[in-house]
């Protein structure tokens, strides 16, 4: 596998979890438990933050690749 489908494979991972979170957040209090929700809600936060991470670092990668290019 090359650098540039390694991106594609892990930006399209990414989105494919950020659906599926989006999916966990309407449920949620449905749980009918405080506690249980603010620690899932939280979670969730953190998972979206380390996502964001994951396509920041891709997207500087590839940036980094294109102007080498140049």
């Amino acid at each position: 596998m090359d650098q540039p489908a390694a991106i594609q494979q892990i930006r399209d991972a990414c989105r494919d979890i950020a659906r599926l979170t989006m999916k966990i957040h309407p449920a949620v209090p449905h749980l009918a438990h405080e506690e249980t929700q603010a620690d899932v809600l939280r979670a969730l936060h953190q998972l979206t933050v380390e996502l964001e991470v994951v396509k920041k670092k891709i997207g500087r990668l590839e940036r980094e690749d294109s102007s080498t290019l140049l």
